[in-house]
């Protein structure tokens, strides 16, 4: 990384840590910075404000994240991101990010915090940046004591455009010991192509993507699969701007890692105790659990009609009875919309027997994936368990439907017909359901 180090870093690191130091300022027993916003021609006082980061594995604060609080003389307060829009060139924002950085490494040492991250957010311009100033960000870690290994930069990748820099700046940093979070992913444009390739520790989920979820029954049984798919890719997941215990409990049933918002706690100048939060997750662990019991019991039993009406069509294809008249049982329950039958290759070896319910509901736009027969379906789950357990009736969880575009939930059965195994499977529409 040394290749895109300033030619003279000493001079620029040593000038910054010198204007840095000198507005710096301790006020009843805190560190605060004093700013004049060039454009604004306004004195302003930065200070720290710290909110948690909490594992829910571990049930306990893992880190802070530092955010800046401005203030007038009169003491109206200042939006950090007006605060910023103030600097009239790219030394003064490098200098206020720089004096921002300081209060918060000084503040949080305070605090005696030995253990946990501190996440910090970075000036984009100023990230990619980095490298250049490279003695600067060693100077903080070595004037406050704080480990590169314990300090999160956060980056909102979207505003960075240039890709190269972009890696250039996580690597410096990753190389001096940092750990790199993506932040508030989901949010304007951010897509996964920059959590393959930049490879964040942590990505951060926006407070949008939480809140739409917590309200939205599609949504929100896609968040497991959003969580998962990254954690595939190697980043931990945090679920910011969590308000309520519905989107704390949203943020438990994804498997997400850690969570951070109001219903934990809000920002403060004081870090909480360590143990401020162990009633708080007991009273979660304890809802979860029962939610997570009621809604496989209120599964099985929605369920259980149709694995019952499918078990019933498998016995009776096996004594002789033709699968479009043994399955009208099936066919007959409310929400049922389709029975087939597969060859043990998985390629579907009957027309799709429709319930007569769905019949006039079907869509002309999806007719070019109409007639499923002779489809393959031999990646699917409820092929492969059926063959595994040979006889016993298997159910999906709730999935997209190629057939109908909608979600569903398929039963399925192996048989043997005329020395044959066969794949029974019966669909049931499950978005009026997916409560």
């Amino acid at each position: 990384m040394n290749r895109l180090r300033d030619p003279n870093p000493p001079v620029l690191a040593q000038s910054l840590s010198a204007q840095v130091s000198a507005l710096l300022a301790r006020d009843s027993g805190r560190t605060r910075a004093r700013w004049h916003s060039p454009r604004a021609s306004v004195d302003l006082t930065l200070a720290s404000h710290f909110q948690p980061i909490l594992s829910l594995a571990h049930s306990r604060t893992v880190g802070y994240e530092a955010l800046m609080r401005a203030f007038t003389a009169r003491g109206d307060q200042v939006n950090p991101l007006d605060v910023f829009a103030g600097t009239t060139d790219f030394l003064s924002t490098l200098q206020l990010e720089w004096l921002s950085r300081a209060v918060h490494f000084e503040n949080f040492i305070q605090h005696g915090n030995h253990v946990g991250w501190l996440f910090l957010n970075t000036h984009p311009r100023v990230f990619v940046e980095g490298a250049r100033h490279a003695e600067s960000m060693e100077g903080l870690f070595l004037q406050y004591g704080l480990p590169a290994s314990r300090v999160v930069l956060e980056v909102l990748e979207h505003t960075v455009t240039d890709e190269a820099r972009l890696r250039d700046a996580v690597s410096f940093y990753r190389d001096l010991g940092c750990l790199i979070a993506i932040d508030d992913f989901g949010a304007g444009h951010s897509n996964f192509n920059r959590v393959w390739s930049l490879r964040p520790e942590i990505v951060k989920l926006d407070r949008s993507m939480v809140s739409l979820a917590a309200t939205d029954p599609i949504l929100r049984r896609t968040m497991p699969v959003l969580v998962s798919l990254l954690h595939e890719a190697g980043s931990m997941v945090l679920m910011e701007g969590i308000e309520t215990e519905d989107e704390a409990m949203l943020a438990m049933d994804a498997d997400a890692d850690f969570v951070q918002g109001y219903y934990f706690a809000r920002p403060a100048e004081t870090l909480p105790e360590d143990d401020s939060f162990d009633e708080m997750f007991e009273h979660l662990w304890s809802e979860f659990r029962e939610t997570v019991d009621r809604d496989a019991l209120a599964y099985r039993e929605q369920i259980l009609p149709y694995m019952n009406a499918l078990g019933a069509c498998a016995s009776r294809v096996q004594v002789g009875t033709n699968f479009e008249e043994a399955c009208q049982g099936f066919l007959a329950l409310e929400h049922a919309q389709r029975c087939y039958m597969l060859d043990r290759n998985g390629r579907q070896a009957s027309p799709n027997f429709r319930a007569p319910a769905t019949s006039d509901k079907r869509s002309n736009r999806f007719a070019p994936v109409d007639d499923a027969q002779g489809a393959n379906w031999s990646r699917r789950f409820y092929f492969r368990r059926a063959l595994e357990h040979p006889g016993r009736v298997q159910v999906t969880r709730p999935y997209l439907s190629i057939t109908s575009a909608s979600p569903c939930v398929t039963v399925s059965s192996s048989v043997v017909v005329h020395g044959e195994t066969r794949v029974l499977c019966g669909d049931v529409a499950w978005c009026e359901r997916a409560k």
